[in-house]
């Protein structure tokens, strides 16, 4: 299907379609037990259509909100287009969030039912149940331990379903009519923002903002109905919803649930997806892997991918169309050797296109899986501009740009150099909170609060504006330039940027802990946990020249002077980072205090 003529329906209304149209094609693929079982584009609509009368039976208006708490898992989607085919809102809520987080969001968005994965999910709502008062039903999907639980507020997904089913049959007509009503400005999800920097914020995204978002990425990533991708990031993440739900609906593409966020690396080589989108935080744990890969190969292997690496890489970021006849011999010869074998270990051998957003990346890391022959390409997007805005294409991967806008929207600099787009992907605005809508939409454009500059219409990602620094010697210096330039390295995982106010730049770095531990057991050096890791005087030595090489390609004022190495991973439940492991700048640099000044006080 082509971009520019799919049809003017609703993401339900576009499911119902799909159903009489393709009824025995796979939409859905879950695997449980190792066995992936296919569900067909007909199955996909009537389940969702007795989940949705099921929400109904628990006393769900048309135009009320319920949220899931889950991993990725079909259950996930159900209850979303469910709610859809009622005319409800879905709200999705990250699984690794701590109780008081899912109270937050729950609370917030006035959810009257929360789909709960299993017992512990349910039980972090359970206990903050006093502060929810618009909360009437719990339903869980995986019903293990959990007898003995109030019947008359928790109820299985199973039970949900059959009721729901038992509903549609005495009225058929039900979803029919709600769908005859719905329309492209109603609200059909509701995404919260990681809360880097405050309370997370609701962004509502209407069904027109969904297929617009559609529209785009079938245009710039050039997909189709043959297309397959595997879920795993949080469906509650802009991201994975236009990857899961948005495309494939409207495309008709099939989408496959693994068996659990654990098994992801091995349900990649199993599915072999031709589409794939990772965070930065996937690739580099993906690179580290490739890297302790041959550090264990040693040998002539480890010899071998060093030449093929060394080979390559001054024409990886090259379109395969603009290469040279030699250079494109030299890749085939490098890809049938050494890079083959690396692409399946990741899953990654039938890939068309594969993605990097959501946060920067280091250009280090995009240049080494470019030499590897994965197509990989730089997207910039938001929570409210439902997903993509800009991207680059298969034809143009210039290196540390993150392309052009989509089709079907409009991008300009404003003022400071921050980024503004307009178009129908932009979102509604958020759910109860007029201030912050009014302060991120004025004159129809969205102020992203992320600083660009653009050359030849291709724009490049500076900072956030808020995160810019100034140095005591007025210079401004953007601290993911410079923390992503570190984690280049295999050997860090993280590094957080200090210089504001300050004579010079200095940063904290927590290590790659499976990286480092093997280098470690390579050099026989004793440890013991990661605290005796990262004190060892050797680490120190090994994380002090990883920092000398990023110096190397950073401008004299941008060079780390002096480090810190962070004893312990930084923690979600210690409100270090946020449940998308964004680092919480400011509560890092307030329980750091200390280190920091010891820093600057030598």
């Amino acid at each position: 299907m082509n971009a520019a003529n799919l049809p003017q329906l609703t993401l339900p209304q576009m499911l119902r379609q799909n159903a009489q149209q393709t009824p025995d094609g796979i939409a859905i693929r879950q695997k449980d037990f190792g066995i992936w079982n296919p569900v067909t584009w007909r199955d996909y609509f009537e389940r969702a259509c007795d989940v949705g009368h099921g929400f109904s039976q628990l006393g769900l208006p048309e135009g009320g909100h319920i949220a899931v708490l889950s991993e990725n898992r079909l259950e996930w989607v159900l209850a979303q287009l469910g709610a859809g085919t009622v005319g409800a809102v879905t709200i999705g809520v990250y699984p690794t969030s701590p109780a008081n987080e899912v109270a937050y969001v729950l609370n917030h968005s006035q959810a009257r039912i929360v789909v709960c994965e299993d017992q512990e999910q349910a039980d972090k709502v359970l206990e903050a149940r006093g502060e929810l008062p618009d909360l009437q039903h719990i339903v869980v999907v995986e019903t293990k331990g959990l007898r003995g639980y109030p019947a008359e507020l928790v109820v299985s997904f199973e039970e949900l379903e059959a009721r729901g089913r038992e509903a549609r049959l005495r009225d058929p007509g039900a979803v029919d009519a709600v769908l005859g009503r719905q329309s492209m400005s109603d609200i059909a999800l509701m995404i919260y923002t990681s809360g880097s920097t405050g309370k997370p914020k609701g962004a509502m995204l209407s069904y027109r903002n969904i297929r617009a978002q559609a529209i785009a990425a079938i245009d710039k990533l050039g997909l189709t109905a043959q297309t397959t991708h595997l879920s795993y990031l949080p469906l509650c993440h802009v991201a994975e919803q236009f990857c899961t739900v948005m495309t494939p609906v409207y495309l008709g593409s099939q989408i496959n649930f693994g068996e659990s966020i654990r098994t992801v690396q091995e349900d990649l080589r199993e599915v072999a997806p031709s589409m794939f989108l990772g965070v930065p935080r996937i690739w580099e744990k993906l690179h580290s892997s490739i890297y302790i890969r041959m550090l264990e190969a040693g040998g002539y292997r480890r010899r071998l991918f060093d030449w093929a690496y060394r080979t390559c890489e001054p024409f990886a970021e090259k379109a395969p169309g603009e290469r040279s006849m030699r250079e494109g011999l030299l890749f085939r010869l490098c890809y049938l050797l050494v890079f083959r074998s690396l692409q399946n270990y990741v899953g990654l051998r039938r890939a068309h296109v594969a993605m990097t957003g959501a946060a920067p990346i280091s250009p280090t890391i995009v240049r080494f899986f470019r030499t590897l022959g994965v197509p990989l390409v730089e997207v910039y997007g938001a929570t409210e501009t439902s997903g993509i805005a800009l991207g680059q294409t298969m034809a143009r991967r210039e290196p540390g740009s993150v392309g052009s806008p989509i089709v079907n929207a409009e991008a300009r600099i404003g003022d400071h150099g921050e980024l503004l787009i307009r178009g129908d992907t932009v979102f509604a605005g958020y759910y109860r909170n007029e201030e912050a809508t009014a302060s991120a939409l004025r004159d129809d454009w969205l102020h992203t609060g992320d600083v660009v500059d653009q050359r030849d219409g291709q724009y490049r990602i500076i900072d956030r504006l808020k995160d810019i620094i100034i140095t005591a010697g007025g210079k401004n210096l953007s601290p993911s330039e410079i923390e992503n330039t570190v984690k280049g390295s295999p050997y860090i995982k993280e590094c957080i940027v200090i210089g504001e106010a300050r004579k010079y730049v200095s940063a904290l770095i927590q290590i790659d802990y499976e990286t480092v531990s093997k280098w470690a057991e390579d050099k026989e050096i004793a440890f013991t946990n990661f605290r005796s890791l990262t004190e060892n005087s050797a680490v120190r030595d090994l994380i002090e020249g990883e920092i000398a090489a990023a110096n190397s390609q950073l401008a004299q004022v941008s060079q780390v002077k002096r480090f810190h190495l962070l004893t312990k991973e930084l923690d979600h439940d210690d409100d270090e980072v946020t449940a998308t492991m964004k680092v919480r700048r400011a509560n890092v640099q307030r329980k750091y205090a200390g280190e920091i000044e010891a820093l600057y006080s030598r």
